[in-house]
């Protein structure tokens, strides 16, 4: 007889850290998959497939539609065997606050914020009475650093940096055991920045760009111990430390550097 998998249930799940995820997991999991983009999240399971994994289910929906959205929270929220849920999916822009698209801008909230909310109120309400879960939300070391260039994006990863370390205070003062991540790479190769119209190839070498295999390794390693801030990189740990501690000068003069590395 087959025995009954736990599910984990990845948002962003067609390409880059989101598909890594899926990879990792399979081998211990059951899937699903969540993205708007079907023919990559067909392509994604049909790979997943061939391997020798359990079952992989597609929910494509667009996050920032609020009725794809509470398809999927009522999803996730009655979904016994939910053991982890990733809220990754999220986008960036590049240039001048005052000169992007508005609506772009407020795109970007919805899914980076939002989503994330709505996502995580679903699990833990699904997790916390059946004391058994976790919850990864993918922020970034851009939550700590204030970077020119990027200033909606860097707020929202500030949100959610915050919001998941307010999660874990009130899982630990209730005594819960389910587990709460905030995943904070820095510059990491997807197909992320492929939508920036970011050079993969050129960057690829420079010493702050990380491969998502690593991020996703890092963050799966750190899971069992309940830590809540996973930084991959010592270049990205020292920076965060050093953010967190020194007077605002320094962490000026800090993003402005990160601003001219990009």
């Amino acid at each position: 007889m087959t025995s009954v998998r736990n599910l984990a249930a990845i948002t962003g799940a067609s390409s880059g850290i989101g598909a890594v995820f899926a990879r990792k997991l399979t081998a211990t999991h059951d899937l699903l998959l969540i993205a708007r983009r079907v023919d990559r999240l067909n392509a994604l399971a049909e790979e997943l497939r061939l391997q020798d994994s359990g079952m992989v289910e597609l929910l494509p929906a667009d996050l920032t539609d609020q009725r794809q959205l509470a398809a999927v929270e009522r999803r996730i929220a009655s979904e016994k065997r939910l053991d982890l849920l990733v809220n990754n999916a999220g986008f960036g822009t590049r240039g001048q606050f005052w000169e992007s698209a508005v609506e772009t801008q407020a795109q970007m909230q919805l899914l980076n914020v939002h989503a994330v909310l709505r996502l995580s109120h679903a699990a833990l309400g699904n997790m916390v009475p059946r004391r058994t879960g976790a919850l990864i939300n993918v922020a970034s070391v851009a939550g700590f650093v204030r970077r020119a260039g990027s200033a909606g994006y860097g707020a929202s990863k500030a949100w959610v940096v915050a919001f998941t370390e307010a999660l874990y205070l009130e899982m630990r003062r209730m005594g819960s055991p389910v587990k709460i991540q905030a995943l904070c790479p820095g510059f990491t190769l997807t197909e992320f920045h492929n939508a920036m119209n970011i050079d993969r190839e050129r960057i690829a070498a420079r010493p702050f760009w990380l491969q998502a295999d690593h991020v996703v390794s890092e963050s799966l390693k750190a899971l069992p111990s309940g830590r809540l801030f996973v930084i991959p990189g010592w270049r990205y740990k020292l920076i965060v430390n050093l953010i967190s501690t020194c007077p605002p000068f320094l962490r000026l003069a800090v993003g402005d550097y990160l601003s001219r590395r990009r």
